[in-house]
């Protein structure tokens, strides 16, 4: 589609519809220890597999049900692991960012610039991450028209910046959650590549009495029908005790399962980006 515009996330890793791109990780970084296990899992799945990676963990979850869930241990914390995880496991690597004065410390470490969904529309914070030169991934809100997020596109096209993706993790109505209208990846594939959140887009936001729960068990349903329909990659959280993460457990795909899950879903991707189905 015309505005697809496919880019290199770092040189030789591009994100375009042609080679599946992946961004992976815990939801919050809980340790150092954690998110080296989980890069260099997934690396090594993701190689064998023909599979563009970049390792995923937020320094900050500012957006948490309540206030006394778990946010992380902060920004400069969470961007030494990020940087451990870079040069130790040798990923690219993406976190969120949730306000402007933020961008420029994170963009000196981290590859892809995430914007969290409840902030999509907020012009100062696209604007500072487009300026920051680092490709800018918008996750499309659950309160947003597909087609609207054209506009938060060209927000961050506007200061020159072309690397910029879109995520797809459903709709609200409310009442604990989410449904995904399949007909908003072809709509914002004409705007930018897009990829499709698996796993928030079966969470039940603060649908667990103060937390937010979720329903793995349609994650696969989900992920094949996002593949057969089209896009340029997935955002996956895994961890490796679900039952035990910090944030977003429910939801969460056991990263001992990310090899059988990456698999199936590579198989729909390749006969989609082949015309096939």
């Amino acid at each position: 589609m015309s505005g697809n515009r496919g880019f290199d996330i770092v040189p030789g890793l591009g994100i375009s519809g042609e080679k599946m791109m992946l961004f992976a990780g815990p939801c919050v970084i809980e340790s150092e220890e954690l998110c080296l296990e989980v890069a260099a899992t997934m690396k090594e799945i993701t190689s064998s597999l023909g599979i563009n990676y970049v390792f995923k963990a937020s320094f900050d979850k500012a957006n948490r049900t309540s206030a006394e869930s778990f946010r992380g241990d902060g920004m400069e914390a969470g961007l030494k692991v990020l940087e451990k995880v870079k040069n130790t496991v040798g990923v690219p690597v993406i976190t969120d960012v949730h306000e402007s004065f933020q961008i420029n410390e994170v963009a000196s470490v981290v590859d892809v610039l995430q914007i969290p969904a409840f902030l999509c529309r907020q012009t100062d914070l696209l604007l500072a991450a487009g300026k920051s030169g680092r490709a800018v991934n918008i996750k499309k809100g659950q309160f947003m028209a597909a087609e609207d997020m054209q506009y938060a596109v060209e927000k961050v096209r506007s200061t020159g910046n072309e690397k910029v993706t879109l995520t797809e993790r459903g709709n609200s109505f409310g009442y604990h959650n989410l449904v995904v209208d399949m007909r908003n990846l072809p709509v914002m594939r004409k705007f930018a590549p897009v990829v499709f959140d698996v796993t928030h887009s079966v969470q039940q936001p603060g649908g667990a009495g103060g937390k937010s729960g979720g329903q793995r068990e349609f994650a696969p349903f989900l992920a094949r029908a996002a593949a057969a329909a089209g896009v340029d990659g997935f955002f996956i959280e895994t961890h490796p005790d679900p039952a035990k993460a910090l944030s977003d457990g429910p939801n969460m795909i056991p990263l001992h399962e990310m090899k059988d899950f990456l698999t199936m879903i590579k198989g729909y991707f390749d006969l989609s980006s082949s015309g096939e189905v």
